[in-house]
Parts: C-alpha cells; sequence; structure tokens
C-alpha cells in the first residue's frame, strides 16, 4: 500500500510540476507567395507541409504544392457555360465537395479526376457560405442566408453521397437582415459531435448543436452589429470550452470596435477583447495546433496579426492580405487570398 500511495504521490507531482507552455513572442512573419491567376481563393484544406487543396471564383478545384506546382486542377463547369463561384470546401477523407454561393447553389463531390453534382437548390435569395465535415467523416453540414426565416443548413449522414435541408420548424427564427458571410470558409467550426455557427447583420449570435446538427440553441454576442456588413466573418475553438470570433465591420475595414470576443464556456456567453484595439476587420481566425489556445492568427484585406495570449492582445506581423489561413501543425500554415495561395513557415 506504502508502495501504491509513494507512486501516486510521484505522478500527481509530475502533473503538478508539468511546464505550462511558453507563447512564442513573434513581432513579424514573411509569406512565400504563389500567383493564382483568374480566381479568388477563400476555402482552402491543408493536407501537409507541402501541399494544399483549393477551391476558386472561377469554378476552379485543384492541389497547389509548396514548389509553386498546380497539380490534378478541374474547371467544373454547370451546363458547359456557368462557372460556380466557389468560397465553401470540405474533406471526409476519400472525397472534396466544392459548394459555389449564389443560385443555384451547386454542390460538387470530386474523386479523383472525376466530379458529380450532388445537391443544387435554386432560390432567389439563396447564398452558401461555408461547408465542413465532423470528425467522423460521415456527417457533413454546410450553412447559408436565410430563404425564409431561419439559416439555411444542409446535412448529410453518409459521407457527402446525399444532402438534405433543414426545415426552419428545427431551427431558431432568424431576425431581418440577419445573415452569414462567405468569407473564408471559417464561420463553421466541427468538433466530435458538436458545430458552431456564426452569424452577422443585423443580429451577431452565435448558433450551437451537440447532436450532428439535428436540434439547436442560439446564443447572443456583444460583437458589432445591426447593419448588413458588420458582424461575425470567422471562429475557431481550441476545445469545446474556449473558443474565439473575429470580424467586424467590412465597409469601414479599418475600425477595432467590438469585432473581437472569446467564450470560455462552450459558446453560450461570450466577452469582447482587444476593443477599440487592433486587429480591425479580419475575415478568418485560427488557434495554433499544440500551443494550448494561447497562440492565435487572424488574417483579413487588412492584413495579419498575431496573439500569444489567447487573443486577449495582439500584434500586427504583416500587411500582407489574406482572406484565410489553416495551420498544418505548430510551425507551418497555408494562406489563400485574391489571385494567390501562400505559405507561411514559423520559426
Amino acid at each position: 500500500m506504502k508502495r501504491i500511495s509513494l507512486l501516486i504521490s510521484v505522478f500527481l507531482l509530475i502533473i503538478c510540476c508539468t511546464t505550462e507552455y511558453i507563447p512564442r513572442n513573434i513581432d513579424a512573419i514573411e509569406i512565400e507567395t504563389f500567383k493564382m491567376e483568374g480566381t479568388s481563393i477563400r476555402a482552402i484544406i491543408t493536407l501537409d507541409e507541402n501541399n494544399v487543396a483549393y477551391a476558386g471564383s472561377d469554378g476552379s478545384f485543384g492541389f497547389k504544392t509548396d514548389k509553386g506546382i498546380s497539380l490534378h486542377t478541374q474547371n467544373i463547369k454547370y451546363q458547359d457555360s456557368i462557372a460556380p463561384n466557389f468560397r465553401s470546401l470540405a474533406f471526409n477523407g476519400t472525397d472534396y465537395f466544392a459548394l459555389s454561393i449564389a443560385n443555384p447553389a451547386l454542390l460538387y463531390k470530386i474523386s479523383e479526376d472525376e466530379y458529380s453534382l450532388v445537391y443544387k437548390e435554386e432560390h432567389a435569395k439563396v447564398f452558401y457560405d461555408s461547408m465542413h465535415f465532423f470528425d467522423d467523416n460521415i456527417h457533413g453540414i454546410a450553412v447559408g442566408d436565410p430563404t425564409e426565416n431561419c439559416a439555411s443548413i444542409i446535412l448529410t449522414d453518409d459521407a457527402g453521397k446525399t444532402w438534405k435541408k433543414l426545415s426552419c420548424e428545427s431551427l431558431p427564427k432568424f431576425e431581418e437582415g440577419e445573415a452569414f458571410f462567405a468569407a473564408s470558409n471559417t464561420n463553421i467550426k466541427t468538433m466530435g459531435s458538436t458545430v458552431w455557427i456564426a452569424s452577422g447583420g443585423t443580429k451577431a449570435r452565435v448558433l450551437k448543436s451537440d447532436d450532428f446538427g439535428q436540434t439547436w440553441q442560439i446564443f447572443e454576442t456583444p460583437f458589432i452589429q445591426g447593419n448588413r456588413p458588420q458582424g461575425i466573418y470567422a471562429m475557431d475553438f481550441a476545445d469545446k470550452n474556449n473558443g474565439i470570433i473575429i470580424g467586424g465591420d467590412y465597409s469601414k475595414p479599418l475600425e477595432n470596435k467590438a469585432n473581437k470576443a472569446i467564450t470560455k464556456d462552450g459558446g453560450k456567453t461570450w466577452v469582447l477583447v482587444a476593443d477599440n484595439q487592433n486587429p480591425n476587420y479580419k475575415s478568418c481566425v485560427q488557434y495554433v495546433p499544440n500551443t494550448n489556445g494561447k497562440e492565435v492568427f487572424a488574417v483579413g484585406k487588412t492584413g495579419v496579426s498575431f496573439s500569444n495570449d489567447g487573443g486577449v492582445s495582439w500584434k500586427d506581423v504583416s500587411d500582407e492580405s489574406y482572406y484565410s489561413i489553416q495551420f498544418v501543425d505548430k510551425n507551418t500554415a497555408w494562406l489563400s487570398g485574391d489571385e494567390k495561395i501562400g505559405k507561411l513557415i514559423l520559426k
């Protein structure tokens, strides 16, 4: 018994004395840029430090390497004439799915060198903003602006073979002018069976489901809201409790009032951080992996910002304009923007 007690004491001592992660101090970064002529890229999926998948505004889909080489590119056309404007891209471990924004909304399954249309929605108000699969790669979700008095949400439970739109009867009601932003494919975050979605416009709120999108709650935020360009443009979660939202006013990108907030209770309540301090308008925010939620990057047309205290305070580290950033690991990230893809390596 004494030996067991001693082992337990040593184990507890090791846990208590484990060194907490010390975040890095980053004052400036360098981004290697690869030109992508003729397309605006807001949706990317990082594969590894050498490759990234992308979907563009001209119906293009493909892979970019860190040597600047484009691989397996496809230029998808609808009815041989319409180039879908892709701003959403998802991957289920086997196949890619690219979703266009406006009427008609077109969702394509892309496998190797083939693609097929798996969902189409026609409506004067249709506009899809982002899409992700859950961790099981079987359940997936895409979100769009309201065509009625609720969010447009489509779900799959068969790895993307079929998709079905939820009825407004099972969703929280939206206020007139409340919608989403198709800025970076990051106003959705999935984790386990949980999904969060961030809105903007006349209201800036967070929707949450713990059962793959079947039932929903909606939570208020102190974020800037009231006008259509205002609201939450992106979100991320370090774990099921700790998350961050970012955005602002797209029409006034230099303003930094009420455009950053964090939660410590899984999205139920939100507290503003760095209010009236930089960063200003941003379209994407991401926690750096394996930094205990300490290191955060945010990108937008006003540049790149970095926080090493979970988003409480920030530094502007680059004036380069990008829409989205996605990390491969603690030291490597890919970025996307207007006619370009970037690669960031942190020392």
